[in-house]
């Protein structure tokens, strides 16, 4: 049948594509359905990833891994997926536009979505001068005058965590969140100086270099780098949820650490959407895996 695929993959970020690549090396006949967004595409550089030295943007790594799992027959297409259900041994997807498609087996890669609220030069800073994760980008700012963007425990937390790799940090409670005494006294005792003030826009040099920000009582706070930390990340899991899968109370996906398969049979979730570290590296490696057993699977 046309719109019947021995595996459908809702996601095309990194741990989808990955996926997408080792099932079409298996001949396998695969649907990808992703909507465009997603965290790797807004990231402008990744530094942390073999073989990037210099860094890669997430739109990079996407158009590279759709054009080689293109080359191995993998189909595409750009929807919304809104429901996925079972029948018998067949699981039917349907997408926001009324298209629906059958599949053998399920791999959902559909990530999470960082809360970033929409300030003026946020955006085409992230990645470049302005990080969300320690791990991947606190090398970044060794030795460098730090702003840290966020929200109550989140941004306090961060700033904390940062004292590893700069003494010179600055956090910004932007939505003026109440703080446990316990962390203002941490931050104190670091030397981080807290502000509780709006946020009116990132100031920049050029499009990407972050040099500070405009608060809204019109004071300027500057800084070479930051980092974003407003907690409340969504998890996109609730297709995981339609299926019956066991989530966490934070609705990240529980899955065997050796397959990647869900507690629902021949459904699998990578990257992300599981318990995550939110590392492309691991989402590549996630993505890998699960293929693997859903190739297992289907012999």
């Amino acid at each position: 049948m046309k719109n019947t695929y021995e595996c459908i993959i809702i996601g095309a970020g990194i741990a989808g594509l990955q996926a997408a690549i080792q099932l079409g090396r298996y001949n396998r006949r695969v649907l990808v359905i992703d909507s465009g967004s997603g965290r790797s595409s807004l990231c402008r550089s990744y530094h942390n990833i073999l073989g990037w030295p210099d860094g890669v943007s997430g739109k990079t790594l996407r158009e590279l891994g759709k054009g080689q799992a293109e080359r191995s027959g993998v189909h595409f297409l750009n929807g919304y997926v809104t429901s996925v259900s079972k029948a018998d041994s067949t699981f039917h997807v349907k997408t926001e536009n009324g298209e629906r498609y059958k599949a053998m087996r399920i791999l959902l890669a559909t990530g999470l979505t960082d809360r970033l609220p929409h300030l003026p030069n946020l955006y085409p800073c992230l990645g470049i001068s302005i990080y969300v994760c320690p791990d991947c980008d606190g090398y970044e700012v060794q030795g460098k005058k730090t702003l840290v963007l966020g929200s109550g425990s989140s941004g306090a937390n961060m700033a904390l965590t940062l004292t590893y790799w700069t003494k010179d940090l600055t956090y910004i409670n932007h939505e003026k969140e109440y703080l446990p005494e316990n962390l203002k006294m941490k931050l104190r005792e670091e030397g981080i100086g807290c502000v509780d003030e709006a946020i009116d826009s990132v100031l920049v040099n050029g499009s990407s270099a972050f040099t500070g920000v405009q608060l809204s009582d019109g004071r300027r706070i500057y800084g070479d780098r930051a980092f974003a930390a407003f907690g409340g990340n969504t998890v996109h899991s609730e297709l995981a949820g339609m299926l019956g899968a066991e989530r966490l109370e934070n609705k990240h996906v529980v899955v065997n650490p050796r397959t990647k398969e869900t507690s629902v049979q021949h459904v699998w979730a990578a990257g992300d959407v599981g318990v995550h570290s939110e590392q492309v590296t691991i989402a590549m490696g996630d993505g890998c895996q699960a293929a693997i057993w859903i190739h297992k699977s289907l012999l």
